[in-house]
């Protein structure tokens, strides 16, 4: 990485977009053969992949981040894994500030690398694991979610560099557990506490927004739960001929949950302490953002004549990011068809995702959750309820000027069009956790899907344009930041 002489921050207040354009274009023309080499990582996080240590693919796909970052910071950085027994690693590069910057601050730079798992239903000549380049895209399992991030954060700094400009303190921290909610990062933070110092700054990679065509910044971010639900209503298979009308069946009294859960007809959650009072300046983004077009309706693939719930866009962008909502994401104790006898099954258990509003107390959620589906069970039958994850939604502070006229700024140089802003109802844990643990640092969100990227699912894709392009914005961001008298 180039070591430019930097000036006194106030001489040159804005970088040469031209300049950081090329940093940011050589940057990601190295990295390209690099991120293929991890997207063939089978990097799953922790929850998808029990012997993820005897394995080794995190391991693997920590050591090729780390190998690029320490290839590509200046000589003052350093670069390290951090480690703690029996959890996720997390990869550190440590960049002090740049010769006449104020260096009292943090500016936390954050990714992941540890991926979804394969899921069905890649087209032909697609595959996870393996990736493929058509046109703009760059297809397989975690470019875009979250892999790329490390690469954009080290481009941005040395853009920022080369082009004379200045930057606080940064800090990269790429993690290892956040598609299992980040269950690793806390023991992490702790220890790292010190070294991490007062973050006034945090630049998210990891969100998305609904064009190609701006910076997206995420305000908002939905909270989760996932939970299995379990009915048990006898204690073997039973000839269904002879049990069935006698013994009452667990998918019967699993449906009667259900619609304790939310409206069948609808979708609506049912139990009020899923729900919050939206604010007013969320309502009136919402607006803003369907009066410009914005419908995240568009990007959903809908099956023959399927209609969305929501019946007007801003009522969709409310839905996505200020409503609870729950999914039904497996099920247990069904046979496939080919292998199902003529039986009355015991039991069934279903695999349930719960999206809660940012502002919504997960804890309060799921106390409510819980006597909903234990008390009183239909026909007596034995319900479990198992929570396996619940995390925190984050709702992001007022947006400083600097940072609203920086990151306008930077998207209407390398976009065209200044930034937008909008929550979106995916969840990052760990900007919980930061919003908790500094409570006066600005955030900003944002990242490189959009629409038809697909993160989780088949297909998914890193779109190299914007890739770019966030990176340049984070430049002039981080250049921004430096700058006294915010």
């Amino acid at each position: 990485m180039t070591n430019a002489a930097a000036p006194d921050p106030t001489d040159s207040p804005s970088l040469d977009g031209q300049l950081v354009e090329q940093v940011v274009n050589r940057h990601w023309n190295e990295a390209h053969p690099v991120l293929e080499d991890y997207i063939r990582i089978p990097a799953k996080s922790p929850n998808f992949d029990p012997d993820w240590q005897a394995n080794g693919y995190i391991a693997d796909a920590v050591e090729l981040v780390r190998k690029w970052c320490g290839d590509h910071c200046p000589e003052s950085a350093e670069v390290l894994v951090h480690e703690i027994d029996g959890l996720t690693p997390v990869v550190i590069v440590d960049i002090p500030a740049t010769a006449g910057s104020p260096n009292e601050e943090t500016v936390l730079l954050y990714g992941h690398l540890d991926k979804q798992p394969e899921m069905t239903g890649w087209r032909d000549g697609l595959g996870p694991w393996e990736p493929v380049l058509e046109g703009d895209r760059l297809y397989g399992r975690g470019g875009a979610d979250d892999g790329y991030s490390a690469f954009a954060a080290m481009a941005a700094i040395d853009a920022v560099r080369t082009a004379g400009g200045h930057h606080q303190r940064c800090i990269v921290l790429i993690e290892a557990s956040e598609e299992s909610g980040s269950p690793d990062l806390p023991a992490h933070l702790d220890a790292l506490r010190e070294r991490l110092g007062e973050i006034s700054l945090v630049v998210c990679l990891d969100s998305a927004g609904p064009d190609y065509d701006a910076m997206w910044m995420t305000t908002s971010l939905r909270g989760l739960i996932q939970a299995e639900l379990r009915v048990d209503v006898v204690n073997r298979g039973l000839h269904s001929g002879i049990a069935g009308g006698i013994a009452p069946s667990s998918v019967r009294i699993l449906r009667q949950l259900l619609d304790r859960i939310e409206d069948p007809a609808t979708g609506r959650i049912l139990i009020d302490a899923f729900h919050v009072e939206v604010p007013e300046g969320r309502l009136t983004e919402a607006r803003d953002a369907a009066a410009a077009g914005v419908d995240p309706r568009d990007d959903v693939a809908f099956a023959g004549t399927t209609c969305a719930d929501a019946e007007t866009a801003e009522a969709a962008l409310l839905a996505t990011c200020w409503q609870p909502a729950m999914a039904t994401i497996g099920i247990d104790g069904v046979p496939a068809l080919g292998d199902a006898g003529n039986v009355l099954r015991p039991h069934t258990t279903l695999g349930l995702s719960f999206r809660l509003p940012p502002t919504c107390d997960p804890d309060s959620a799921i106390a409510a959750l819980t006597d909903t589906v234990t008390a009183n069970p239909p026909s007596g039958a034995e319900v479990t309820l198992t929570i396996k994850e619940s995390a925190p939604g984050w709702n992001a502070p007022p947006t400083a000027a600097w940072l609203q006229a920086a990151a306008d700024h930077a998207s209407t140089t390398h976009f065209g069009r200044p930034t937008g802003a909008w929550g979106i109802g995916g969840s990052i844990p760990f900007m919980a956790m930061l919003g908790d643990a500094y409570p006066k640092a600005q955030f900003m969100i944002t990242g490189v899907l959009g629409p038809e990227a697909n993160a989780h699912g088949p297909n998914e894709f890193l779109h190299l344009p914007t890739g770019r392009r966030v990176s340049a914005c984070v430049a002039h961001v981080l250049n921004a930041h430096a700058r006294p008298a915010q």
